[in-house]
């Protein structure tokens, strides 16, 4: 049987680089030859042993690549076609889809409840950082890749563009709105950029690191706060001349980010939530109005879909918003061990690492 390489979980602290057989493909399936793909701090929190996977599963969820081989009910794709598919592959069958919700496919099924939804890449099956990928229900999550755009280019629209641009749609963004984005990681980086592209006139961005507040300012943020100098929650709201701001994201997954996006919300405002959080999140009394505020909390867990995906890259293709500067470090896959230790450590001022097998 035909092998290869592959990140292989082995155990807690542990992704190893081994071999593996290439995936059968089904006949909903497609088999895609990863040209580029990353790491994301999901992985590292698997790596931490603090999302569970089962050892010996191949990790990753963000693939760029060339169709393989195609299963043989599969249409409307060819092999040797340039695409990319979502962090989240829906199969559009569950109730959650059919409620609307294709990230939550797999969510709350006779089964059990589930909370990350159609994350299967990484998480149930196996996933990118690897030669080869299996892509199921692949009619519905290809997106060919333009001509015209790099792999690097569009390498974040499975994931974190995906995600932060959510943070920012969920919340309800609209034209001059005033909004704070709580960490400037990655997906919070997505998150400033996406409320600009919807409109808003005044985005404070929110962080200690300076290369990463300079990234913001890139990317649309209007006014940035560096925590570690001054409280963001009064720095915000002198800002704003008292009022508050429209819309609050959070994107960082801690009590303390959470707290301060509620009290920098007007009265009415929206908490927007793209955190992953480990413990109970409370709720100030005092933050939240004793519940009389009106004010709203909403997640988002990162939309997939080809549909999704084709969205995501028109953006990019248009010129409104260029994420290539957030890949900072390049690693061959024999290296994945070296690029893990560098991105799980923040070393180097990394932002993305883009992975070549």
């Amino acid at each position: 049987m035909p092998k290869m390489k592959a990140a292989i979980f082995a155990e807690k602290g542990r992704i190893v680089l081994d071999e593996k057989p290439i995936p059968d493909v089904g006949p909903l399936d497609a088999l895609i030859r990863i040209t580029t793909t990353t790491i994301c701090g999901t992985d590292v929190h698997i790596l931490k042993g603090e999302y569970p996977v089962e050892k010996g599963l191949t990790i990753g969820h963000e693939p760029v690549g060339v169709i393989e081989k195609l299963g043989s009910a599969v249409k409307g794709y060819r092999e040797g076609e340039r695409v990319i598919a979502g962090a989240i592959t829906p199969g559009f069958t569950s109730n959650a889809c059919q409620c609307g919700r294709c990230a939550q496919d797999g969510a709350g099924t006779r089964h059990g409840w589930k909370p990350m939804g159609g994350w299967r890449f990484g998480n149930t099956i196996d996933g990118c950082q690897a030669e080869y990928v299996l892509v199921p229900d692949a009619a519905g999550n290809l997106a060919p890749v333009p001509d015209q755009l790099t792999d690097e280019q569009v390498l974040m629209c499975p994931d974190i563009m995906s995600t932060g641009f959510a943070g920012a749609e969920s919340g309800g963004i609209g034209i001059g709105d005033t909004v704070a984005v709580f960490a400037q990681g990655p997906i919070g980086l997505c998150a400033t950029a996406g409320a600009k592209l919807l409109g808003a006139t005044t985005i404070i961005a929110v962080d200690r690191l300076p290369e990463r507040l300079a990234m913001a300012r890139k990317l649309g943020a209007d006014q940035v706060v560096d925590f570690s100098k001054a409280d963001p929650v009064k720095a915000i709201m002198e800002l704003t001349d008292g009022r508050g701001v429209d819309v609050a994201i959070e994107a960082l997954g801690t009590q303390a980010t959470f707290e301060a996006c509620l009290r920098v919300l007007r009265p009415g405002g929206t908490l927007s939530s793209l955190g992953v959080y480990s413990s109970d999140l409370r709720i100030p009394l005092d933050a939240f109005a004793a519940g009389l505020g009106d004010h709203r909390i909403v997640t988002s867990l990162c939309p997939g879909g080809k549909e999704r995906m084709r969205r995501l890259m028109s953006v990019i293709a248009s010129g409104r918003v260029d994420l290539g500067a957030m890949v900072t470090h390049r690693y061959g896959l024999d290296q994945i061990e070296e690029a893990y230790e560098l991105f799980a450590n923040q070393r180097d001022g990394v932002f993305k690492v883009a992975i070549t097998p």
